[in-house]
């Protein structure tokens, strides 16, 4: 029996009630009643991210004067508590499993001690000294860019290679022999048949994302990369959830990890707020433009399920709006590499307010600036859900997220409230009707509910009659070619 399925038995199944109307009175306490009727314990709130000014700060870290520029210069005051607990363990040379909820500075907390470690020690051999293996592309651009801020005055160069790009050039580059390498396990195989990229000389590894690896199945490409690994390495780990897959696959590569867990009893960030909406498929996209219009986010991103749907609601979205051209964008697997990196840069420089988008940016994308997140297809997946809504709310600053969920979903919103361990809030918009119009009565069957009585529906039409008995259709004429 899996965990999502053991709550089931202790919970009652749930039908989001249906929008249109004011609220039943109660409903706001509904939450609280159902919480003490079930017997739950309210979850301990989470450990909040440290201000500045407050706690040991990242000179006690262990890390180096000249990283602690480089940390300064990037704007960082304070560790958050994931950096500040797995940060000395991976400079102690210790493998680390770390596990903690998106939005909490997990690829910070790895990218310092491999800047600390390469810079302390010279190498052994010209080669890659590091490698860090990510699940997606834009993840794979996103954790290079935090290498190369966090590395000024440092020689220590950073590649990415990622499918989508030509590989001339990604091979050019790692001829010069860059110490740390971030890449996709498909294309990092690709190098290594090729042979323009030699693992013999690595010294760390590090795992980011592994649970979304695993889910798409990077598994075998993933395990190929590690045995051709040295022995001596030191891997390091970090997943928001620990699945057994990732149970097994750090207990047989790595070398008695620690097990570092910042992830609290609550899975999502107390700073979001989450609210569903009941609505018909068919009235899903007038409630986004309702929802866009009265919240006018600063920053969104819009969620949909599939690759067409996206497309379909992109176009809509820019021939209904009036808005630019460019404050409307859509990001997916299929479009080409370069528009996916323009699509992304252009949404980190705020160009972009509202990004529709599939769940290839469900995962480890950090833009400080989205301040709601809008799932128009409810997630197929919880984890899923988590890891959509944790684009919002990073680093301890405030979100908002919403789902749509159709009245035959209701089971899905309930898998996902005992999966986060708290229940959405409704949410209406005022004069808005999510569901369809049912079909006007005629007067009779008015007239007829007025009596108490059941309006008998009118007989149809009499079907044409057909050709007499005994005389058959005529032959078809066919016109004769010049």
């Amino acid at each position: 029996m899996t965990s999502e399925e053991q709550p089931r038995r202790q919970r009652r199944r749930r039908r989001p009630a249906r929008s249109g109307g004011s609220p039943s009175p109660g409903t706001e306490d509904r939450g609280n009643d159902r919480r003490e009727s079930t017997g739950r314990r309210l979850p301990p709130p989470p450990p909040p991210v440290t201000p500045a000014g407050d706690g040991p700060g990242f000179d006690g870290l262990g890390l180096s004067a000249t990283t602690l520029a480089a940390v300064t210069q990037a704007g960082y005051s304070q560790p958050t508590p994931v950096q500040a607990g797995l940060i000395p363990r991976a400079i102690a040379g210790v493998d680390v499993l770390g596990q903690a909820r998106t939005g909490t500075g997990k690829t910070a907390s790895f990218v310092l001690p491999i800047l600390e470690l390469l810079t302390s020690s010279p190498g052994r051999d010209q080669g890659a000294r590091a490698l860090v293996l990510v699940p997606t592309r834009e993840l794979a651009v996103q954790v290079r860019d935090e290498f190369e801020k966090l590395a000024s005055g440092s020689p220590l160069r950073c590649v990415a290679i990622y499918g989508g790009k030509p590989i001339k050039g990604q091979i050019d580059k790692l001829a010069k022999n860059p110490e740390v390498i971030v890449g996709t396990p498909g294309r990092v195989l690709d190098h290594m048949s090729r042979g323009t990229l030699n693992l013999s000389t690595l010294e760390i590894v590090t795992l980011d994302e592994a649970d979304r690896m695993l889910d798409i199945g990077f598994r075998p490409d993933i395990e190929k990369i590690l045995r051709r690994c040295p022995q001596s390495r030191q891997t390091l780990l970090l997943s928001a959830t620990v699945p057994p897959p990732v149970a097994k696959l750090a207990t047989r590569y790595m070398r008695d990890p620690e097990i570092l867990d910042f992830s609290t009893n609550e899975i999502s960030v107390e700073t979001i707020e989450q609210f569903y909406f009941t609505v018909e498929p068919t009235r899903k996209f007038n409630l986004l433009e309702k929802l866009l219009e009265r919240e006018d986010p600063r920053q969104a991103i819009v969620f949909c399920r599939t690759k067409r749907g996206t497309d379909k609601i992109h176009e809509r979205l820019q021939r209904r709006r009036k808005r630019d051209d460019g404050s409307i964008a859509c990001i997916h697997g299929d479009l080409a590499q370069n528009v996916r990196d323009r699509v992304m840069r252009e949404f980190r420089d705020g160009d972009v307010q509202v990004l529709v988008a599939t769940d290839v940016v469900g995962r480890g994308i950090d833009v400080s600036g989205v301040s709601h997140i809008i799932n128009y297809d409810i997630p197929e997946f919880c984890d899923d859900y988590v890891h959509r809504v944790g684009r919002t709310g990073r680093m301890g600053r405030e979100g908002v997220a919403y789902t749509f969920v159709s009245p035959e979903e209701g089971p899905q919103l309930t898998r996902i409230e005992m999966r986060i361990d708290k229940l959405l809030q409704r949410a209406e918009i005022e004069g808005f009707v999510a569901t369809d119009p049912k079909p006007t009565a005629t007067p009779a069957e008015l007239a007829a509910a007025d009596r108490g009585e059941t309006a008998v529906a009118p007989a149809p039409p009499p079907k044409p009659a057909g050709p007499p008995l005994g005389k058959k259709r005529g032959p078809k004429r066919f016109r004769r070619a010049l």
